[in-house]
């Protein structure tokens, strides 16, 4: 035991009677039923040397990690009277049953049963309520036998009495009986090793080496020493507590301090000697008074199995609490030691802890007490009512302005010092021995914080009013000016707070630390204490103190030299930040290097010089698990490896550390690490690659533990792996083949299409050829018909002359004839050839022969002329057809037998009855008729 926690332990001697310490204990975190959510009934507890908190509960198995708990289930669901661990294998004993819990290769504990081995010899309703191990052997306790477990086969041993206990001491295995008195195993059997009367009927609930000998702790009879085989009663003050209260756990820690655990009353700490430290029950803070199960794990944490819910004691903190649990004390704003006594100023009154540190009212403080200090040997008392001087139990009233929040002394004055209350700032000064109060004016601003700048100028503050400068008179009868300094510079008045630290006024702000430049008359950015102190950190202790203790918005609290800011204690988790007065936080100097902390319902003495080690283990990868279903952990031999799209949870635990969250990166190349909720991480829609996930828990204190590293990869989904590939290729071969096949045919088919093409074009061509020697053939044709034509038209037009020339001729016959009519003898002869000369001037054949031969040649100009004028008679036809053959009038007259004006004349008729336009040929009007 250090030099420096005998100190502080004959500090809390001094301060406390030791016949009486049943407020104060060592730090104590519970865990109720609601947070490991099982039975309520605790029956054994251990811890493995992995660091996981093993439980024997009411419902089953419960095991802890130090951030969650779980719960296991005997395969026939009885209740798990004892557990205990050795090399990662948890063993338990129940209800006609015991075996062990053993991770397989994915993580998962699974049961065991060792009962099977000797099912027939266990005894009807026998329950297994110790284990031990004993050299290389798990020994198993039940009130009617022991069972030996080699790790090859179970044997059954009987001292034919009820076992009370079960002891390993040195290389001793002890059996403790009720009647016939302690047994030792050798060679795998039972011998007698001691008998006294005075153990008949005897509950020894332990038995252990003391000195050289052996202590017996027994239930109800207290504590023995046994050495030379004489049973001798020890003398530890603490047996008529064990007596009173049935002892029924027992354990001893290395440096030779007990711990005695009861049925009726918590636990009692005891020294070497026996000579009671601490008491811990329900009345400061433990769950539950029955204690069922404790263990002392290797950090000196007593953990403790109790009739409801479950307890941890700190057993090296050098840090106490005061705990209230009657609710008669409240809210704690103040501590302060005086004349030997401790002072609790709360928001129900004032109260002091008496000789057996209960607590004890002071009539008339009820109401809120806001601070408690010692002014020239006296104890003042800043209340809701006003301020009191306090005298043991006697309060005397010297102030009637209300709300007394501090009181400062004066600097280089005697005598004098001011007080910011609700309604400004007081003076009280003592003449005489008596203290003269008077408010100082000018100002009723509620000043809940006060600083000295000179012997003249202070700096009032408060928490939602703003910011004030404050000049006295020479004599502090009066304010002689109040300065506003809300506008230069300090930001928002909320929340603020004043302090002088080496001389500067500083000011804790909402955006941090920053401090008055008396030079520029400003309030500007104190960066030194925004490096050293942090931005959301401020004081919450006096400023003049050698550690100024600091609090963060983590709650974490801090004992700082401010000229040496690596020198500092660092304490604080969630259960006490739970119960914080939140703004009101305050710790006051108790001795030289103990101080309190003031909480809900009690207050916590801190030793100044003891630095307990905070150091956090790396993590622990507890379950990997993908798509909800576990994996191997063999992750040495066979790398982690995920189909894409799966998801990927894994389970870590640090099982060795204490107060600790939980952080990761998915690379060690980011400099930001991601904080997780729990102690699990799920990761869902990683695209393929090789990853590195790295983890570490950290604390509130900023503390740090080792990487541990994880290593994957995420396979390409098929798509984009090898089957894809060769996939992709077969597709790619189809496609190519089909692609040529395709192709191919495509030519193919244009290749038909182009010669079916080439033959239309072939057969085109032919068809124009054969079209253009037709029209060629037509073109010949129509040269030759027309050819013929105008052989035809020539000889129509030379019949057509022969006939003029022969009507001609025939005409001049006649007209001889009639010249010559009387040289005719025979006049019938003369009229029979003259009539022959007429008939063959008019013969109506040859025009029909003329007017059939003409349309042969003129394509039926006759039928077309008379379409389109059908009024034409036969001589208006005939002389058409003279004009068609291009005959002259003179010659047209003759073979109309009329004359050349006759012509002329039928012309011009015929002209009009085609209704020609008079510029209008009537030869090309006929020619152009085809």
């Amino acid at each position: 035991m250090s030099i420096r926690f005998t100190f502080f332990v004959l500090l809390i001697s001094c301060l406390f009677s030791i016949n009486g310490n049943a407020q104060f204990s060592p730090h104590i975190q519970n865990y109720s039923l609601a947070e490991y959510k099982a039975g309520n009934q605790n029956w054994d507890i251990t811890r493995s040397k992995d660091g996981k908190v093993y439980v024997a509960n009411n419902n089953g198995l419960l095991a802890y990690d130090a951030l969650n708990w779980k719960f296991y289930q005997l395969p026939n669901k009885t209740t798990v009277r004892s557990v205990f661990t050795d090399n990662g294998i948890v063993f338990t004993g129940s209800y006609e049953e015991f075996g062990y819990w053993e991770k397989d290769e994915f993580g998962i504990l699974n049961y065991y049963s060792l009962s099977d081995k000797v099912i027939d010899q266990i005894s009807p309703n026998e329950e297994i309520w110790q284990i031990v191990k004993f050299q290389d052997k798990i020994v198993f306790r039940s009130f009617l036998n022991i069972y030996i477990y080699d790790f090859k086969n179970v044997i059954q041993l009987s001292p034919k009495s009820a076992i009370i206990s079960s002891n390993v001491v040195g290389d001793k295995l002890y059996i403790c009986t009720l009647n016939k008195g302690i047994f030792s195993l050798e060679d795998e059997k039972l011998k007698t090793f001691f008998v006294d009367p005075k153990l008949i009927d005897t509950k020894i609930v332990s038995l252990t080496s003391y000195n050289d000998g052996l202590l017996l702790l027994t239930s109800l009879k207290g504590s023995y020493y046994l050495r030379n085989n004489q049973l001798k009663p020890t003398g530890f003050n603490i047996d008529e507590e064990i007596k009173q209260h049935q002892l029924n756990k027992f354990s001893q820690l290395p440096n030779g301090e007990m711990v005695f655990g009861t049925i009726k009353d918590g636990v009692f700490l005891t020294d070497s000697r026996g000579n009671l430290k601490f008491h811990v029950s329900k009345e400061n803070g433990l769950l539950n008074n029955t204690v069922l199960g404790q263990y002392i794990d290797a950090s000196n944490n007593l953990w403790l199995g109790l009739d409801n819910g479950i307890s941890k004691i700190d057993l090296d903190s050098h840090h106490y609490f005061f705990n209230d649990q009657s609710g008669k004390l409240g809210a704690v704003y103040d501590v302060v030691k005086y004349n030997g006594q401790i002072y609790i100023g709360s928001n129900t009154g004032l109260f002091k802890l008496n000789e057996n540190d209960k607590l004890h009212f002071i009539e008339g403080s009820q109401g809120q007490v806001w601070d408690l200090k010692i002014i020239e040997d006296q104890l003042f008392c800043g209340h809701n009512e006003g301020t009191f001087i306090v005298d043991n139990d006697k309060l005397t009233w010297i102030s009637s302005f209300t709300g007394g929040w501090t009181i400062k002394k004066v600097p280089e004055r005697n005598h004098t010092y001011i007080q910011g209350t609700y309604a400004g700032l007081v003076k009280f000064e003592k003449k005489h021995n008596n203290w003269e109060v008077k408010h100082l004016g000018k100002t009723t601003i509620p000043s809940r914080f006060l600083v000295f700048e000179n012997p003249s100028t202070a700096w009032v503050a408060h928490a939602y009013k703003g910011l004030y400068r404050i000049r006295f008179d020479n004599n502090y009868d009066t304010i002689s000016s109040v300065k506003s300094y809300g506008d230069k510079g300090i930001g928002s008045d909320f929340n603020l707070r004043v302090y002088n630290i080496k001389n500067n006024i500083s000011f804790k702000t909402n955006d941090g630390w920053q401090k008055y430049e008396p030079i520029i008359d400003s309030i500007v950015p104190y960066n030194l204490l925004n490096e050293k102190f942090g931005k959301d950190s401020y004081i919450v202790s006096e400023e003049d103190t050698n550690r100024l203790a600091l609090i963060n918005k983590d709650g974490v609290i801090s004992l700082k030299a401010f000229n040496n800011i690596a020198d500092s204690i660092t304490f604080g988790n969630s259960k006490i930040k739970n119960r914080y007065v939140v703004g009101y936080e305050n710790i006051s100097k108790i001795e030289d290097s103990i101080y309190g902390l003031n909480l809900v319902n009690g207050f916590m003495m801190i030793d100044n010089g003891f630095k307990k080690n905070l150091e956090l283990f790396a993590p622990i990868i507890e379950s990997i698990l993908i798509n909800k279903k576990a994996i191997a952990l063999n992750l040495d031999k066979e790398p982690l490896s995920l189909k894409y799209g799966e998801n990927l949870e894994i389970e870590i635990i640090s099982p060795k550390s204490n107060n600790h969250f939980f952080e990761y990166r998915l690379s060690e190349n980011e400099d930001h690490w991601n904080q997780l909720e729990k102690n699990t991480i799920e990761l869902t829609n990683l695209i393929e690659g090789d990853y590195k996930i790295q983890f570490r828990a950290q604390n509130d204190f900023g503390n740090i533990s080792p990487i541990e590293t994880l290593e994957f990869e995420i396979n390409p989904p098929w798509y984009r792996g090898t089957l894809g590939i060769l996939l992709y290729l077969l597709v790619f071969a189809l496609a190519t083949f089909t692609f040529f096949y395709i192709q191919k045919r495509k030519i193919l088919r244009e290749q038909r299409l182009i010669k079916i093409k080439y033959q239309k074009e072939q057969q085109k061509l032919l068809r124009e050829k054969t079209l253009e020697n037709e029209k060629r053939i037509v073109q010949l044709k129509n040269e030759a018909l027309q050819s013929d034509i105008k052989s035809k038209s020539k000889q129509l037009a030379n019949n057509a002359m022969a006939l003029v020339k022969k009507n001609e001729s025939l005409q001049e016959i006649k007209k001889e004839l009639m010249i010559n009519k009387e040289g005719f003898q025979n006049y019938y002869a003369y009229k029979k050839l003259l009539k022959k000369v007429d008939n063959s001037i008019v013969l109506k054949d040859e025009w029909e022969v003329f007017e059939y031969n003409f349309n042969q040649v003129h394509d039926e100009f006759f039928i077309k002329l008379k379409e389109q004028h059908p009024k034409l008679t036969p001589k208006d036809l005939k002389i058409c057809a003279y004009i068609k053959m291009n005959l002259s009038s003179k010659e047209i007259a003759p073979l109309l037998n009329i004359s050349v004006r006759g012509v002329e004349t039928h012309r011009y008729r015929l002209k009009k009855k085609i209704n020609l336009d008079n510029d209008t040929s009537i030869v090309d009007y006929l020619l152009n008729i085809k």
